[in-house]
This record gives structure tokens, sequence and C-alpha cells, in this order.
């Protein structure tokens, strides 16, 4: 699949973010980073202009802040997900993971690693949605 520029550009930031450490409200790559912050550092590279987003804690329901967050960012829903693109989980009531899709799977923070990984999706998470990055086809 031949992908575009900015597209590319998405996901060799996301990727300079692997063995990151995971980090609650981690924006640093190589010093920490959480779901969030890998997906911002996806859309730093494909030339999004980043919000500041809410501070938040891990566990309970983040809905509202999910929603906030897809709206700053200007994400479009997609109905055919390609590398580059936004994949959010559901994997419990109210809790809610991000990722970059890529050719292999997810890059994302994984907090049972400890570490920003890239691997295949887990066939036991639910997709909630999957979000295009504005400007990049």
């Amino acid at each position: 699949m031949k992908l575009s520029r900015r597209r590319r550009a998405a996901l060799a930031a996301a990727r300079a973010g692997i063995g990151t450490r995971f980090r609650p409200q981690g924006r640093v790559p190589g010093l920490g980073l959480d779901c969030v912050g890998v997906v911002l550092l996806a859309a730093a590279g494909a030339g999004v202009t980043l919000p500041a987003l809410p501070v938040y804690a891990l566990g309970g329901d983040h809905g509202a802040l999910l929603a906030d967050t897809v709206r700053a960012l200007r994400l479009r829903r997609v109905r055919r997900a390609k590398p580059g693109d936004i994949i959010v989980f559901r994997l419990a009531a109210g809790h809610r993971h991000m990722g970059v899709l890529s050719d292999v799977g997810i890059i994302h923070a994984h907090a049972g690693l400890g570490l920003v990984v890239e691997g295949p999706v887990p066939g036991d998470w639910p997709v909630a949605a999957v979000w295009g990055l504005p400007g990049v086809r």
C-alpha cells in the first residue's frame, strides 16, 4: 500500500517513540509517553498543530476527555483504516486506549510492559473507533 508523505511522517514520528518508558501524562519521546503522547507524537510528525490538552488521571471514565481530544486534534472518522490512522480501543467500561495503526499492527504505550511498543493488535481488544489526522490522506 502506497502511503502519502504526511502519513509516512506520522508513522515515523510514532516509531521514534518506540522503546520510550510508559509514563502517565508523558509527552516526551525518550523520557516518557502514555497512549495520548504517542498519538500526539504522530500528529506532530504529520504537521498537525497540537492543542493543549487537559490533565487526566489513569482509571475512571475518559469518554469526555476522548471526545475533547478528538475535537481538539480535528480528527475525522474513517471507514477503511490505514497505517498512520489513530485507533481507539474500549478495553473495559469507561476505559479507552489509543494507538497509531502501522503495517504490522499498532504503536502504543503499553502500561503492562512499561514501554512504547509496536506489534499486532490483540484479538480481544474491541475497537471503539478509527480516526484520521486532519489533512492526512
